[in-house]
């Protein structure tokens, strides 16, 4: 079966149960990471990312800083290399514990 891109290709139906507390609480977690409860559900059962919107703006906002840092230390040529370096070692580790 072919699909052209750029259309809704998801055609199958798969029906689950939930007690109405369980469908509040998926349905709270899917709006949490600006999901439908339908992305939601597909992306945890296919093992995909589901990341809060909270999440990824605080990856951005590390990343934005991180920029700032390498700017500092470009235009500093590099007098504070040992601080900005380890700044930037912080800041990629931020970002990966929050899961990037």
């Amino acid at each position: 079966m072919t699909f052209q891109k750029g259309t809704n290709n998801k055609t199958a139906d798969v029906r689950i149960r939930f007690t109405p507390d369980e469908k509040e609480q998926a349905k709270a977690i899917a709006k949490e990471a600006g999901l439908t409860l339908s992305e939601y559900i597909r992306r945890r059962a296919l093992g995909l990312p589901v990341r809060s919107k909270a999440d990824a703006q605080m990856i951005n906002e590390l990343r934005r800083l991180g920029g700032l840092v390498k700017h500092i230390h470009n235009e500093s040529s590099g007098v504070n290399s040992k601080e900005t370096a380890g700044v930037l070692v912080e800041i990629i580790d931020a970002i990966k514990r929050i899961g990037a």
